[in-house]
């Protein structure tokens, strides 16, 4: 591996990281490896906007080769949303080029006196001041920088203002709304100063067996090519599934509370393909091209959105047009903010206002009415800007319920906002809400897949019924720790390719010899060291719950009657994960076989010298 670069901004140190050996052998790269590294780091008492509060970036083993869907990175750190693990992957061509100017990672600490960015050009650092560029929107940014520094074909990853004003759910953003949104780490590089970081570079990627690799990489591009998965994201984007969600009843309508919208099927991959869809767009080295190029009738070409955002500013907010979601698609990436999140808490602020929690006199003269986006559009602004009600908002939906008496209308999972799978119509999600190391998360298992029918029975992954219980919970737990490979590459969830092509890519890209099962093992090491740090960071088995709305049938719908049997899926989960089920700590036997020394030492030993 090519070493990590080290950069103290509040006394502008530069220096290099190596990563040891048996540390690649056993987490393999990206988020599972940025776990190991922030391993020590990352304490209950850390505050995630303090100098000393790390944001890692890294890439993987597989990381700006040409292919199969590896144009990925992630970033990774204490989220201020959460005060939990923090972690989000983001596309695009950032992470390939941070390898070519150079390096594998980049890991800043420290906070800069006054606005900075950074500059990695063929490995020669350079930081300088940001104070004339401050305030800027996140496209607007990556255009100025690159005329900065006289690189127009730079890459650049940046924050908007809602990154500045610590929002926490403000992202980190690159090539044209490509987005590391979750956990608020957007927040983190705001606290640090630091408003953007440019890298560029010519570098060759050095691979163990190159003539090898190259081989599985084209076979592994021709399998996706004729991939069912590949050729529907293709055609109609991550949007494809929204018609079979709604069907099943999966698809959130007026904030998790209705099964039924008049007006859900013009929210649909479909609808975009036919009436605004003028072209697609990749990430470095990608086949499927799943990205939405749109005009919505103006001749300007924008970013579609994606399943999450539609379904975030359409039927979650009763509002059933098309053009006003991809405006407020975009307005969301000029300020840098999650839509995920964004979505949901103005979806509860709908919901308050419709109950009498809030009133206009709350909201500045706002009339929250479902369907009525005008007033999405003015909170998004307020939020951004941390102006009026939307300061409270900014501090997400637990904190923006509670600060009103009503914490358990709030729609999350330890912090983080939840997407937009109910898990009344695909029961796995349940379990993968509850128990994700980041808070709710439909990318660290997207089990609602595996409910649909979407098995991987060569590693154990099966099929139950999709309002099933306790039985399938070792099946999630075996999914989860199957996604966390993914995060590890870091290798985009649509690359539906085998495992056994995974692990010829791998070894060949690397020069290990992992097994297929020592693949699965690095996923489930990586996922119990996440479950202790968060642990460590004040987590327990109270924390792994769901929101009371969840643990109601819906009154109509495809879900229409369904009640969770979550208590018995959460026992039965921590049986497969051999967790004990009075602490949620993982089994001492559990921790040793997964050669998770270091935290048997904390755990179970009062004296960490035994």
């Amino acid at each position: 591996m090519q070493p990590i670069l080290k950069i103290n901004l509040s006394t502008g140190i530069c220096k290099s990281f190596e990563v040891p050996e048996a540390w690649v052998r056993d987490y393999i790269g990206g988020a599972s490896l940025g776990a190991r590294i922030l391993y020590e780091y990352l304490t209950k008492d850390l505050d995630p906007f303090s100098p000393e509060a790390p944001l890692l970036f890294l890439g993987g083993p597989l990381t700006g080769t040409l292919g199969p869907a590896v144009g990925r990175f992630v970033v990774c750190g204490k989220s201020p949303a959460t005060g939990l693990w923090g972690e989000s992957n983001c596309g695009g061509f950032w992470g390939p080029e941070l390898r070519f100017a150079g390096y594998d990672g980049l890991w800043i600490t420290g906070n800069s006196d006054t606005a900075s960015f950074i500059s990695i050009i063929d490995g020669e650092v350079t930081i300088q001041t940001a104070d004339h560029l401050w305030g800027l929107d996140t496209y607007e940014i990556q255009k100025r920088i690159k005329e900065e520094i006289n690189q127009p074909k730079a890459k650049v990853l940046a924050i908007g203002p809602a990154g500045e004003n610590k929002v926490l759910y403000s992202g980190l953003f690159c090539d044209h709304g490509r987005t590391a949104g979750r956990t608020g780490l957007g927040a983190v590089m705001g606290s640090k100063k630091l408003k953007a970081i440019a890298v560029r570079g010519a570098g060759k990627l050095l691979l163990a067996q190159p003539e090898a690799y190259n081989s599985f990489r084209s076979s592994a591009n021709r399998f996706l090519r004729n991939d069912l998965v590949t050729q529907v994201v293709h055609e109609l984007g991550t949007a494809s599934i929204t018609d079979y969600s709604d069907y099943l009843g999966i698809m959130p309508k007026k904030y998790y509370s209705q099964g039924i919208f008049s007006g859900s099927e013009n929210i649909s991959g479909s609808i975009i393909s036919e009436t605004i869809l003028v072209g697609t767009s990749a990430c470095h080295g990608c086949v499927i091209a799943c990205g939405r190029v749109v005009d919505v009738g103006d001749g300007k070409h924008r970013k579609g959105p994606e399943y999450e955002t539609l379904v975030s500013f359409g039927p979650n907010l009763l509002n059933k047009d098309v053009n006003s979601i991809v405006h407020l698609n975009e307005l969301c990436d000029l300020h840098g903010l999650d839509t995920i999140s964004t979505g949901n808490v103005i979806g509860l602020a709908y919901k308050m206002y419709e109950d009498g929690t809030i009133s206009k006199a709350d909201t500045g003269g706002l009339e929250l009415v479902w369907g009525n986006t005008s007033s999405a559009k003015e909170l998004i602004h307020l939020i951004a800007q941390r102006v009026g009600i939307g300061d409270i908002m900014a501090d997400g939906a637990r904190k923006f319920a509670k600060t009103f008496g009503v914490e358990e209308e709030a729609i999350q999972v330890n912090g983080l906002e939840v997407p937009y799978h109910d898990p009344r119509g695909a029961s796995g999600m349940a379990l993968v809400y509850a128990t994700s190391p980041r808070g709710a998360c439909h990318n660290k298992s997207d089990y609602f897949m595996v409910d649909w029918g979407q098995t991987n029975e060569s590693i154990g992954i099966g099929y139950f019924s999709r309002q099933d219980g306790a039985e399938k919970a070792a099946n999630v737990a075996r999914h989860q720790d199957y996604r966390t490979i993914f995060d590890a590459l870091v290798l985009c969830l649509f690359s539906n390719i085998p495992i056994e092509m995974i692990k010829d890519l791998i070894n060949t890209a690397t020069g290990l010899e992992l097994s297929q099962e020592e693949l699965i093992l690095s996923g489930e090491r990586s996922w119990n060291l996440k479950r202790c740090i968060n642990i460590r960071m004040g987590l327990n088995k109270a924390n792994d719950k769901l929101p009371q709305a969840f643990l109601k049938p819906l009154p109509d719908g495809g879900s229409a009657g369904y009640t969770i049997p979550f208590d018995e899926m959460l026992d039965a989960y921590y049986s497969a994960r051999e967790w004990d089920k009075l602490t949620g700590i993982p089994n001492r036997d559990k921790l040793e076989k997964l050669g998770l020394k270091e935290l048997v030492k904390e755990f179970y030993f009062t004296n960490p010298d035994d």
